[in-house]
């Protein structure tokens, strides 16, 4: 197994978080979503120090990363945008706007700008169809949104 290279303050951060959680392994999914938001994203030597913690093997760990949508393992920018492209943003537009966010951005979905401020993704649903096509930018929705509107948003944030 490789060494563990993630920051010491990080490692004693999962370490209290799966302590609180029992070391449960039954409370994997609930862990996970706590040590995410630490970094933001999952990467392999923190989900390694998970499954270690709670003596589970580290595919286990990976198998549930990567079945569940939410979580990443790839870090994100200062701004995750992600573009719904569920049925109502679809007709309205959003394929659209998501082209028009990727020619601004220069980078396209899945991918973050190289000053780590920008992460471009799609996503099926926000649940705010009478406000489509909608934009997610971190926690906040963008609503009635054109292709024109996407370089005033980037501009805004910088």
């Amino acid at each position: 197994m490789s060494e563990i290279k993630l920051p010491c303050d990080i490692i004693g951060k999962v370490n209290a978080i799966c302590s609180e959680h029992g070391d449960d392994p039954k409370e994997l999914i609930n862990i996970l979503h706590e040590a995410q938001h630490l970094m933001g994203y999952l990467p392999e030597e923190m989900q390694r120090l998970i499954a270690g913690r709670l003596g589970i093997p580290a595919s286990k760990v990976y198998g549930v990363v990567t079945f569940y949508a939410f979580f990443t393992m790839t870090a994100k920018g200062k701004y995750p945008i992600s573009v719904c492209m569920g049925t109502a943003c679809y007709v309205r537009g959003s394929e659209k706007l998501l082209e028009e966010f990727k020619r601004v951005l220069g980078i396209n979905v899945g991918e973050t700008t190289p000053d780590g401020k920008f992460s471009l993704d799609c996503l099926r649903c926000v649940g705010a169809c009478g406000l489509a096509p909608v934009v997610m930018i971190g926690d906040k929705v963008y609503g009635r949104l054109q292709p024109v509107d996407a370089r005033h948003i980037i501009e805004s944030l910088e």
